[in-house]
């Protein structure tokens, strides 16, 4: 077994501490905020992106055309629900009071297991314009603090399997897997 695959959960926390604490420069990139109704439409753009690139990794994934109706439908509804966590992430400088960046998580609750209750990153998104400068793991770690605050005692990211690049994120980032989902159609 790899190093992700029996990483403490202290080293993963610590990892993730670090990376909030080593990306204070790149908060002048993006702010991190809850999300209100009037940004919905913004991140409702941001989020039918994100499932445009899911296509990409697998043809089960494809995008309905109505898919940016459901995604308003469904952050208008999130941003209400204290068991959802809806952030924007809002540029900086000239891209200031522009959304970048959304993450849509949830808290569940785990009956079988502890910790109890499970933060899960159900969406995150940047624009490619603010990847590959940290601001990725700005995002994730203010997501995951915020998380913690709420009650989480473990966070997980659900993404495409095939994913290859989202996988490598998040395990540099201390994560692992956890479940499996396996799809046919019929």
């Amino acid at each position: 077994m790899g190093e992700r695959n029996t990483m403490s959960d202290s080293k993963a926390a610590r990892l993730i501490e670090e990376a909030a604490a080593g990306h204070k420069e790149t908060a002048h990139r993006i702010t991190v905020r809850p999300a209100q109704a009037e940004d919905v439409p913004a991140l409702a753009g941001l989020l039918v992106r994100l499932k445009r690139l899911n296509e990409e990794f697998d043809p089960l994934l494809k995008v309905r055309m109505d898919a940016e109706a459901h995604a308003t439908r469904v952050l208008e509804t999130a941003v209400k629900d204290p068991k959802m966590l809806v952030l924007a992430g809002e540029g900086t400088g000239p891209d200031q009071g522009r959304v970048v960046g959304v993450v849509r998580a949830a808290l569940r609750d785990r009956i079988f297991y502890t910790p109890e209750v499970e933060g899960v990153i159900l969406d995150i998104y940047l624009l490619p314009a603010f990847r590959r400068k940290n601001v990725g793991e700005y995002l994730l770690a203010e997501t995951v603090r915020i998380l913690k605050e709420k009650g989480a005692g473990i966070v997980t990211a659900e993404f495409p399997a095939q994913n290859q690049i989202a996988a490598r994120f998040y395990a540099k980032r201390g994560f692992r897997p956890l479940n499996a989902t396996h799809a046919k159609i019929i």
